[in-house]
């Protein structure tokens, strides 16, 4: 199994957890308008969360979803944005709820 993790806005999990499914790729995208979701390894999830909630100011609260690999049904790939790039892991279907072993807070202070 590999953990994957995903970083999302509270009221967006609160929404998959409705429905069963997560289906939102990064921030302001959907998996519909990008193609997959993206997800990080541990040791990429500061950077990205910096890159991509350090400006946030969102009544939500940020959540970090750990994802079992195994459990999800959707192919998982690892890629690049560029050639020779770092590889970060990309699930190209929706995220089932039941793939999420843990749900982390994600304090401002970090």
């Amino acid at each position: 199994m590999t953990e994957l993790l995903h970083i999302t806005e509270r009221a967006l999990w609160d929404a998959a957890c409705r429905s069963g499914a997560y289906e939102v790729s990064t921030r302001g995208r959907t998996l519909a308008e990008e193609g997959f979701i993206h997800c990080s390894l541990a040791h990429q999830l500061q950077p990205v969360a910096d890159f991509l909630y350090g400006d946030y100011d969102g009544p939500d609260e940020l959540v970090v979803l750990v994802i079992d690999s195994t459990r999800v049904p959707a192919p998982v790939r690892f890629e690049a944005a560029k050639p020779g790039g770092e590889e970060f892991p990309h699930i190209y279907g929706p995220l089932p709820v039941d793939a999420v072993t843990v749900v982390l807070g994600w304090g401002a202070d970090r």
